[in-house]
């Protein structure tokens, strides 16, 4: 196989691995090899223990009460939000949980979009976005009477914006759009992009699932107007995700789901709003989640994300070459690592992407494999389905010669 970049030498990757108990997994008599941390990352220790140390020892509901455990979790929760919005580096007072990256979305679009959009206004989306990122939008534009309209992709994966503010301008009121493709590994500009779109009087709301966990973003340095990511892709619990939204747009939204916790005071006849975040908080939270993800946020930061990125980066440029070197595999996204993430998918000759799944599962090698809820971009190539594998900060060089020596197996099997 081909030689591995060389990676940060301060980041000791076998310690790292230590810190994941799953990662000593064995699936039949092979190690695991886990190359599907876009789907869901694995979780080290120090998330699971804070986890447990909260039902442990402070588990109560929050807001509600005033005896101590009720203070505990309620000073829990909200050291949690402090700690998730210094590590998006935005303002705490926008800072939403909740599900995950599709119920944030979700959000947006029945709070924003079906309430405060007009008939007739223009939704603008891409043809790369997950459907969480696609799907919420359909459903607004239906019910509100909206347009939708949607940016192509050039022959290299990368966003074609020869037609971007043909396509902002009026009536366009919101631009929907990932910060990393979750099957291309497309990295976009966001920044240059949000500029152009404010600057056509848009709105930007930001699918930020595949790129918080794997380099540092900024909302400041962003300036889009909602921001969605999930815990579960970055070493925390699933069941947690976050909307971060200007706090003056919150104002303006109307509730999402209405219950305890959102409401200030309530008669049969009518009821009036907490203040912003919490207004959007109905019902029982997952102060656990959060507390988990504020773990997550302190592990990644105690290791450093520059530091984990450049370990992706060198990871991706051995993948890139050792699927070249397997020979007959089809690349789908950008080549130039400046344009990328660590996610890589592919197909291998006319071998469908579960038949290739399946018989690197047998190795112990999991990737993912289907159309990664991206099914207009499998249009768009014309395929059915994609293999994929992508990479974290736990992922070694070794793993992806394995993941090469399986793709030779599979070459074996199908005699391609």
């Amino acid at each position: 196989m081909s030689t591995p970049v060389a990676t940060d030498p301060g980041l000791d990757v076998a310690r790292i691995r230590a810190d994941f108990p799953i990662l000593e997994r064995e699936i039949g008599t092979n190690p695991l090899v886990y190359l599907d941390s876009a789907a869901t990352s694995q979780k080290p220790r120090a998330v699971v223990d804070a986890v447990d140390a909260y039902y442990a020892t402070s588990n109560a509901n929050v807001h509600r009460g005033v005896h101590t455990l009720g203070n505990e979790a309620t000073d829990s929760f909200e050291r949690a939000r402090l700690r998730v919005a210094a590590f998006l580096d935005a303002p705490p007072e926008g800072l939403v949980f909740v599900r995950n990256t599709t119920e944030a979305i979700n959000l947006v679009a029945s709070s924003y979009a079906m309430q405060l959009l007009a008939p007739g206004d223009r939704i603008v989306v891409t043809v790369m976005e997950h459907h969480s990122n696609l799907v919420p939008w359909q459903l607004a534009a239906q019910r509100r009477g909206l347009q939708l309209a949607a940016i192509d992709i050039d022959e290299d994966g990368r966003l074609d914006l020869s037609t971007l503010d043909a396509l902002l301008a009026a009536p366009t009121r919101l631009l929907a759009i990932g910060h990393q493709s979750n099957v291309l590994g497309t990295v976009n500009d966001i920044r240059a992009i949000t500029e152009r779109a404010h600057a056509a009087g848009a709105l930007v709301c930001l699918d930020a699932a595949q790129s918080v966990p794997h380099m540092s973003v900024s909302a400041r340095d962003l300036d889009c107007d909602f921001i969605a990511f999930s815990g579960h892709k970055m070493c925390g619990p699933m069941g947690i995700g976050v909307l971060w939204a200007r706090p003056e747009l919150l104002e303006l939204m109307p509730p999402f789901l209405g219950g305890g916790s959102m409401i200030s005071r309530v008669t049969l006849e009518r009821s009036t709003w907490n203040t912003v975040p919490h207004k959007f908080e109905a019902g029982t939270p997952d102060v656990a989640g959060a507390v988990g993800l504020a773990a997550a946020c302190d592990y990644i930061d105690a290791i450093g994300r520059d530091r984990i990125h450049a370990h992706e980066m060198s990871l991706t440029r051995h993948l890139l070459d050792v699927l070249d070197e397997v020979g007959d595999i089809t690349i789908f996204g950008p080549r130039d690592l400046e344009a990328r993430g660590g996610v890589v998918s592919f197909n291998l000759a006319d071998v469908h992407a579960h038949d290739v799944g399946t018989i690197l599962d047998r190795r112990g090698i999991a990737v993912r494999a289907g159309h990664h809820c991206a099914q207009p971009l499998m249009a768009r190539y014309d395929v059915p389905s994609m293999a994929r594998a992508s990479v974290y900060l736990y992922t070694t060089h070794e793993e992806i010669d394995a993941l090469g020596e399986g793709l030779g197996e599979v070459r074996r099997v199908f005699r391609v």
